[in-house]
């Protein structure tokens, strides 16, 4: 896939096999993804076997003809619905059932009378997890910036700076730069380290501790993600003990990437060395997921997934383990799958204890 174009014929092919004549989509990445528009919340698309067209207001008007190949319609509903209307009479319209509204579905049962509407799921999303060689140039510049950062944060983290103080110094050098944090950043340090998701808050770090640093950049609509924890002096024995068996994970999953490789069984590379190490338990979330205009897309790489990588993906490998008390670890890469193996995008170098 190359473009929005080959998209949307790929996903016309999807349409016919999930019994639809249509789909009108109203997710804003999946918007962005078929019709190269970047508002994030004030666009749909009407994909028909025939075309597809480009749904926003007159506050778009030039945006959506510089940034869009799709021909335009600037209005707002019922307007947008009256315009589509005639050409679905009689037609098997899907919507998308993780998006829309409850108020939209009423609104566009209202409008299309005519019209069977069928509830879909991540019929876009699937197609999105492949990407295009612009897509993958996009993440590559952001994985660097993001490299680039945490490079330059790196001696700022030490006993006596308090976690918000890291976070910050991370968010305003990505605003410099031109871009902004994929997401809110955490940095989690000693006991902290327990919480997988252990935003950065006005705790002093002490020496001693280890701390996880997580983040990305968001840059032209696509993100990165990665995550190194990083020692502050001489931590204890166990918690040096439970790097070590988190890094043996992590890069034992980080060599199985390559196409044809179940995610599912992506994940028990790395449950399974934390397992041995007892620590199975203390992994406490999947091993990783996709990475593209979200931070967190198809595929799913955990144990209950069905997803097969393939080339193109870029998938995240982040294995963990989360003592309460005591603290916690994460190692997280950014990986391109490629036609035999795979690509480690980032490049920051992962501490050795």
């Amino acid at each position: 896939m190359t473009g929005p174009e080959n998209r949307l014929d790929a996903l016309r092919r999807e349409l016919d096999r999930a019994g639809v004549d249509a789909l009108w989509v109203s997710d804003p990445a999946n918007v962005r993804s078929l019709s190269g528009f970047t508002s994030p919340a004030d666009g749909k698309v009407l994909v028909t076997r025939q075309g597809a067209t480009l749904y926003t207001d007159a506050r778009y008007t030039v945006q959506a003809e510089q940034e869009s190949p799709l021909p335009a319609f600037i209005a707002r509903p019922p307007a947008t619905y009256d315009h589509a209307a005639p050409g679905l009479e009689g037609l098997r319209v899907g919507f998308e059932a993780e998006s829309l509204t409850v108020a939209g579905l009423e609104d566009l049962q209202a409008a299309w009378p005519g019209v069977t509407l069928v509830p879909l799921r991540g019929v876009v999303q699937e197609l999105r997890a492949v990407k295009s060689p612009g897509e993958i140039r996009q993440i590559r510049e952001a994985q660097a910036l993001a490299d680039r950062v945490f490079g330059e944060v790196r001696p700022l983290i030490r006993a006596g700076v308090t976690e918000q103080d890291v976070a910050y110094e991370i968010e305003s050098r990505l605003l410099r730069a031109g871009a902004e944090s994929a997401f809110g950043i955490i940095v989690a340090s000693g006991p902290r380290g327990a919480l997988p998701h252990g935003h950065a808050s006005g705790r002093v770090i002490e020496d001693g501790d280890l701390v996880t640093v997580d983040m990305g950049a968001r840059l032209g609509g696509y993100h990165s993600d990665m995550t190194r924890t990083v020692a502050v002096g001489t931590p204890g024995e166990e918690m040096r003990r439970i790097y070590r068996a988190v890094y043996e994970a992590e890069q034992a999953a980080v060599a199985a990437v390559k196409p044809g490789v179940r995610a599912a069984d992506l994940d028990a590379v790395a449950r399974d060395i934390l397992t041995a190490h007892g620590l199975g338990e203390a992994f406490a979330h999947s091993l990783g997921h996709g990475v593209g205009l979200e931070v967190h897309e198809r595929p799913g790489l955990r144990g209950t997934s069905e997803d097969v990588l393939e080339p193109g993906m870029i998938v995240t490998i982040e294995p963990g383990a989360y003592v309460p008390g005591l603290g916690g670890v994460r190692i997280e890469d950014l990986l391109l799958v490629t036609e035999d193996g795979h690509e480690v995008l980032s490049r920051s170098p992962i501490e050795e204890l």
